[in-house]
């Protein structure tokens, strides 16, 4: 009997030993500023790019909700929020009775031999970290948008501690990503025994995006470029597309150039984009160093876009690619090197790390398997990425076009090949009766309303009485559209 379970522990042994280890690092409103996605030309992100160049890059990647919690809690569910009926900064969907015992992400890999570490921003703010419901087993620091200077550096029409940027006096090693990313470096020197899924989730470059003149030095103002714009160009969207972003403290445009914010903004953005770069260079080094490399699977994503001026507004919660393109990254053992084209979604990560490490997948998983894309980045997708912001408003992204339709109906169309800005809204004109039915095909059925407990950043439409409700005030047909937040 004894030699019996010696055998059994052994072989058991062997098998979590023979299973890669997961580098899970997350980006917060982490747009296509990325060299590798070629978003802007003076983006700076030499390790992301190496990364890149390792694996299998997706380059038409996109969120399934603009917006932390809501995209992130889909990730790491497998479910989609039109499923849910998450689309605010809350609920945490273990308040929700269906979802407080479901099988999430970290759960199936400790189930499946994992031991999982977890620093920063995973799931949204601290959902998921408190030591007495945590979905981890060991937890780093969290995330931050400190240090603050005793003053916000811009004065926004939002008197928001977080909406705000720019360049002031303070220590890298003091930043919350320094802290986190060296976290994950002393985890991963401390050579934990295997298999282990490390996530590491970096806070900017969400606001406040507050970086050293090192950083800063990086993007000099004299050959930073801003968004490319077109000046009328919401004048061929719908009305609606205002209501999901009716009044937000992220400023618009207009504030911007009034206030000669806009390229500070933009050279904020980039300069803590390359700071969170030359943290995640730190821990590919230290998995090079312990030895990890070899049989560690890396998946970098971001949870959604981000608008700097382009659509006349900063900030997510839009369907566009700004607000939904993402980088998404994977590299390791069984990976090919190469670039896909196809649609992606974030919510084909979960069903993809169950089948790389070959685990049986929960049955309620929505997501897609990427390792046909990971074996062959031309292999060809299903289905169309499809993204949600709120009940009932959706985004189809194919690989060479953009549907969308509001809850009330209205509808937009891009060709994405011809206009990647995203400039002429192709409805209404002739000869695209075929691509708007092929994409519409894909919008979801069944549309949950908000679940129990929602709130911030929530828009409802009520299709009877044309009722639309912003953050539980009604907005009238006639009202302004809000220009300055």
């Amino acid at each position: 009997m004894r030699i019996a379970f010696l055998s059994l522990f052994v072989s058991l042994t062997s098998l979590a030993a023979e299973k890669p280890n997961i580098l899970f690092i997350a980006i917060d409103d982490q747009n296509d500023w990325i060299g590798c996605l070629g978003g802007h030309p003076n983006a700076k992100t030499p390790n992301i790019d190496k990364l890149a160049s390792q694996g299998t890059l997706f380059t038409n990647a996109h969120c399934q909700s603009p917006l932390c919690n809501s995209s992130r809690a889909s990730l790491m569910m497998g479910l989609r929020p039109d499923t849910t009926g998450i689309y605010g900064l809350a609920p945490w969907f273990r308040k929700l009775d269906p979802y407080k015992d479901l099988t999430a992400l970290p759960q199936h890999l400790k189930a499946n031999g994992y031991t999982t570490y977890s620093a920063g921003k995973i799931y949204h703010g601290n959902y998921g970290r408190k030591k007495s419901d945590s979905e981890f087993d060991h937890l780093g620091p969290g995330a931050t948008g400190a240090p603050f200077p005793k003053k916000k550096l811009i004065d926004t029409p939002s008197k928001m501690r977080l909406v705000d940027w720019g360049l002031f006096p303070h220590q890298d090693k003091d930043k919350g990503d320094y802290k986190i990313a060296e976290w994950a470096v002393e985890t991963l020197d401390s050579k934990p025994q295997g298999p282990f899924f490390l996530s590491a989730g970096f806070f900017l470059p969400h606001v406040p995006c507050f970086a050293t003149e090192k950083w800063f030095a990086m993007h000099p103002e004299d050959k930073t470029q801003l968004a490319q714009l077109k000046r009328d160009d919401r004048q061929d969207t719908p009305r609606f597309s205002w209501y999901m972003h009716w009044s937000l403290p992220e400023p618009r445009l207009r504030w911007l150039e009034e206030h000669n914010e806009w390229m500070n903004l933009t050279r904020s953005y980039l300069a803590c984009t390359t700071f969170v770069d030359a943290q995640i260079g730190k821990l590919m080094e230290a998995l090079e160093r312990n030895g990890f490399a070899d049989n560690t699977i890396v998946v970098l994503w971001s949870d959604h876009g981000w608008h700097i001026g382009e659509k006349g507004i900063t900030g997510k919660n839009t369907l566009w690619d700004d607000g939904t393109r993402v980088p998404l990254i994977f590299t390791g053992p069984g990976i090919a090197k190469g670039v896909s084209s196809q649609p992606a979604e974030l919510l084909d990560i979960y069903p993809t790390l169950s089948e790389l490490i070959g685990a049986t997948k929960p049955g309620h998983l929505e997501g897609l398997s990427l390792i046909p894309q990971l074996k062959d980045a031309k292999a060809k997708r299903e289905r169309p990425a499809i993204t949600t912001h709120n009940h009932d408003n959706h985004g189809v992204r194919s690989e060479n076009w953009r549907y969308i339709q509001y809850a009330d109906g209205s509808e937009e169309l891009y060709d994405m090949e011809k206009d990647p800005n995203e400039w002429v809204n192709l409805i209404g004109k002739s000869g695209y009766e075929k691509i708007i039915a092929e994409h519409k095909k894909w919008i979801p059925k069944i549309s949950r309303k908000p679940a129990p407990g929602s709130r911030s950043r929530i828009l409802t439409y009520d299709a009877k009485t044309k009722e639309v409700i912003w953050e539980g005030n009604e907005v009238l047909p006639t009202d302004p559209i809000p220009m300055d937040y």
